[in-house]
C-alpha cells in the first residue's frame, strides 16, 4: 500500500555500497568491492558489491540481489518491510494509497497497537532501571539471576510497578485510546475502572522481524500460588501467538550464521544463552511448534536442534510438532538438559563453552529417540510394539520430499534395525502411509479443482517454472542477452529519428519475433517495458531491479549478473583503444535481433522441409523447394552478419 511516488523517492537515494556496507566490510576492489559473504561462512572474500549495475553476487554460496534484498535475505524482511527500513533510514515520508474502509481500519488498529506497544515497552524499561521499586525487586530479581544490564537493556526487559494502575494512568495520560489498551492486554476494564494487567511483574517484550513491539510476556516475582507464572498478550491484529518466536529478532543473523536454530522452551532460557554468546536461539513459549513457527525457522536454516529440560514434561514438549517439522523438511536433533536442570540454569551453572560442548556431544536424532522411548514404554506387550512400528512408519512417511529420499532411506533401515523387523516390511509400510497421505492430497486437489471450475471455468492450471537448466540453453542465452539490451540501452538514441527501444519493438512486431521467446517470463519483461514507455515513463535496470514484483526482479538481477566479454572478432577491428560495451551498443541490439530472426528463419526451413515430405504434386514440391532456397539464403546472409556477434 506504499505509493508509487514514495517508492520512486526510497529508490531515487539508494546506494547499495552504503546499504551493505552497514551489514558487513567492504573493500574497494577496481570498480567493484569486496567482503566476507554474510550468508554462509568463509575466509576468503567472494561477495562483490557493483555499485554500477546495484546488485550483489556472492562466487561462493551464489547468492544475489539488488538492496531491497539483500536486506530481504540478510534481515528476513518482507518486500514492504525493507521498503520501510529504508524510507527510514533517507528520511522518506511514507504515503499510503487509497485503501477500502476495512482494509484502512485494520490498518489503523494495528499501527494503534504498535505504538501503544511501544510506549509500553519504553514505560516498563524505565521503570525497571530508573525508578526506586523498579531496581529495588525487578532489577534485584534479574541480577540474582545472574542477568546483565547490557543484556537487559538488549531485550528491552522492564518491570510493571505493583501499584494497581501505574501504567494505565501514565497511558490514558498521554491520550491513549482505553479501547485499544485493552486489546493489547496491557489494562484490564472491571465495572468501568482500568487498572494494570501485568503490575509487579518482569515485561518480556517480543518482538517482530524489524523490532517491533508486538506484544509482551510477563513473569511473577513474587511466590503466589492463585496467580499463573507467566501472562501473555492476547490475540490481536498484530499478535499471533502462532506465528511468533521469541527472540528471533536477536537471534536472526546468527542462526544465518551457524546454519542452525537452537530451539528452548521459555523466554529466560533464551536471554539466559545470548548472554553466554550462544545467539542462534529462540523460544517457542512452551506451546506445540506450528507449522507457521517451523516456517519461519526456515527461512534462516534446515538445522533445528531442541533443547529442553531432561523430564517427562519436557521430553513430550519437544516431540510435540515432530511430524510438522518433518514435513518442513527440517533436520531435527534433540538435546536434553540433565539434573533437572533448564537451559537458563544450567548455561549459568556450567558457563558457555561447557555448555557447547555438551550440547555439540549429545545431540539425538529425534526420530530415533522417540522409537527407542515408545519402545521402553511398550516393553514387553506386542500390541503396543506393534503400535509402535505403525507410528515410526506413519512418521518416516511423512518425510515427503523428493531431496529427502536418502535421509528416508536411512530411517527405514537404522529403525528396522532398532525394532528388530525385517527391513522390506518396515518400507512396505511406509509405503503404504505415503499412498494413503497421496490419495487423500489427490481427493481433496480433485475437489478443490471441481470447485474452482464451478466458480471460475476459465481458471486454467498455471504452467510450471522452466527447469534451472534452461538457463545453460543457448537461445535462452541470446533471449537474456536481447532483453538486458533493452534494459541498459533502450532509451539511447538508435538513429535521428528514434531511439534504441522503437527500434527493438519495431523489429520485434515486423518479424514476429515475440513467438520465438520460450522464456514467457522475458516477454513479460519486454511487454511491462513497453507499456511504461508508452505511458510516457522513461523505465531504466533501476526500475526493474526494484519491481515489486519480486519474480521479476529476481530475474532481472540474473540478467544483469552477466559478463559479457568482447570477442576476438571485435579485438582485431581495433588498435590501441578497445571498445566498451557502451561503444558498441548498436552492434550488440543487432546482433541479438539478428539471433532471433535467424532462429526464424530456421524454424521456416524445418516447417518447409515438413511440408516438402508432404508435398503430392511436382509442382507442390518445386513450391517447396524454392521456399527452402530463399531460406537458406537468408540463412546465410543472417549468419555472416552474426559472424561480427560480441558474445562468446
Amino acid at each position: 500500500m506504499i505509493s508509487q511516488n514514495t517508492i520512486q523517492q526510497i529508490l531515487s537515494r539508494i546506494d547499495i555500497v552504503e546499504i551493505v556496507g552497514s551489514f558487513i566490510k567492504l573493500k574497494k576492489r577496481g570498480a567493484n568491492y569486496l567482503g566476507l559473504c554474510p550468508f554462509h561462512n568463509e575466509k576468503s572474500p567472494s561477495f562483490t558489491v557493483s555499485p554500477s549495475k546495484e546488485i550483489y553476487k556472492c562466487f561462493g554460496c551464489g547468492k544475489s540481489g539488488n538492496s531491497i534484498g539483500f536486506l530481504m535475505e540478510a534481515e528476513k524482511y518482507s518486500y514492504v518491510e525493507a521498503l520501510r527500513w529504508l524510507a527510514n533510514k533517507y528520511n522518506v515520508e511514507i504515503e499510503e494509497t487509497e485503501v477500502s474502509p476495512a482494509v484502512k481500519e485494520a490498518q489503523q488498529a494495528a499501527d494503534s497497537l504498535y505504538i501503544i506497544n511501544g510506549f509500553a515497552q519504553k514505560f516498563f524499561s524505565n521503570a525497571l532501571l530508573h525508578t526506586e521499586e523498579g531496581q529495588d525487586i525487578g532489577l534485584s530479581y534479574l541480577k540474582e539471576r545472574g542477568f546483565r544490564e547490557e543484556i537487559i537493556e538488549k531485550f528491552q526487559l522492564g518491570y510493571n510497578p505493583a501499584a494497581r494502575d501505574s501504567f494505565t494512568k501514565a497511558a490514558v495520560e498521554a491520550q491513549y485510546n482505553t479501547e485499544y489498551l485493552i486489546k493489547t492486554g496491557l489494562v484490564n476494564n472491571r465495572d468501568g475502572n482500568f487498572y494494570d494487567n501485568y503490575r509487579g511483574r518482569i515485561i518480556f517484550p517480543i518482538h517482530n522481524q524489524s523490532g517491533k513491539v508486538l506484544g509482551f510476556g510477563a513473569r511473577i516475582i513474587k511466590t503466589n500460588d492463585k496467580a499463573p507464572k507467566y501472562i501473555n498478550t492476547p490475540e490481536n491484529e498484530i499478535y499471533v501467538k502462532s506465528k511468533l518466536l521469541y527472540g528471533s529478532y536477536f537471534a536472526r543473523m546468527a542462526i544465518d550464521k551457524a546454519d542452525e536454530c537452537l530451539l528452548v522452551e521459555g523466554y529466560t532460557d533464551v536471554v539466559s544463552l545470548h548472554q553466554a554468546g550462544i545467539e542462534n536461539v529462540v523460544a517457542s513459549g512452551g506451546t506445540s511448534l506450528t507449522p507457521d513457527q517451523l516456517r519461519l525457522i526456515k527461512k534462516y536454516t534446515n538445522n533445528l536442534t531442541i533443547i529442553y529440560d531432561g523430564d517427562n514434561a519436557g521430553i513430550k514438549a519437544a516431540l510435540r510438532g515432530l511430524d510438522l517439522a518433518l514435513e518442513e523438511s527440517l533436520n531435527v536433533k534433540l538435546v536434553l538438559i540433565p539434573d533437572k536442570e533448564d537451559p537458563d540454569s544450567y548455561v549459568n551453572k556450567v558457563g558457555a563453552a561447557a555448555f557447547k560442548d555438551f550440547v555439540a556431544a549429545n545431540k539425538k536424532d529425534v526420530i530415533l529417540f522417540q522409537l527407542n522411548l515408545s519402545l521402553k514404554d511398550a516393553g514387553t506387550d506386542s500390541v503396543k510394539k506393534s503400535a509402535v512400528v505403525n507410528q515410526i512408519a506413519e512418521t518416516i512417511a511423512k518425510i515427503n520430499k523428493a531431496e529427502d529420499f536418502t535421509k528416508q532411506q536411512d530411517y527405514i533401515k537404522q529403525s528396522a534395525e532398532i525394532l528388530k523387523i525385517e527391513e522390506a516390511g518396515l518400507y512396505t509400510l511406509v509405503n503404504k502411509y505415503i499412498r494413503e497421505r497421496v490419495t487423500k492430497e489427490e481427493n481433496r486437489s480433485y475437489r478443490e479443482s471441481e470447485q474452482q471450475q464451478f466458480t471460475n471455468p476459465e481458471n486454467l492450471p498455471q504452467q510450471e517454472d522452466a527447469d534451472v537448466l534452461s538457463l545453460f540453453n543457448k537461445d535462452e542465452f541470446h533471449e537474456r542477452a536481447m532483453v538486458r539490451s533493452l534494459l541498459e540501452f533502450g532509451l539511447k538514441q538508435w538513429d535521428d529519428e528514434e531511439k534504441v527501444v522503437d527500434h527493438i519493438f519495431k523489429e520485434i512486431e515486423q518479424n514476429n519475433l515475440e513467438e520465438l521467446i520460450d522464456n514467457k517470463k522475458l516477454v513479460r519483461v519486454l511487454e511491462t517495458y513497453k507499456t511504461w514507455y508508452d505511458e510516457g515513463l522513461e523505465p531504466t535496470p533501476k526500475t526493474f531491479l526494484y519491481h515489486d514484483d519480486l519474480e521479476m526482479s529476481s530475474l532481472v538481477v540474473s540478467i544483469m549478473d552477466f559478463n559479457y566479454e568482447i570477442s576476438p572478432n571485435w579485438k582485431d577491428h581495433f588498435e590501441g583503444h578497445m571498445p566498451t560495451r557502451e561503444d558498441l551498443f548498436k552492434e550488440e541490439v543487432f546482433s541479438t535481433l539478428n539471433y532471433l530472426k535467424l532462429r526464424k528463419i530456421k524454424r521456416l526451413i524445418d516447417e518447409n522441409q515438413q511440408d516438402m515430405e508432404k508435398a503430392e504434386t511436382i509442382d507442390a514440391q518445386m513450391e517447396c523447394l524454392q521456399i527452402h532456397q530463399v531460406l537458406k539464403q537468408m540463412e546465410i546472409e543472417l549468419t555472416k552478419e552474426l559472424g561480427t556477434v560480441i558474445f562468446r
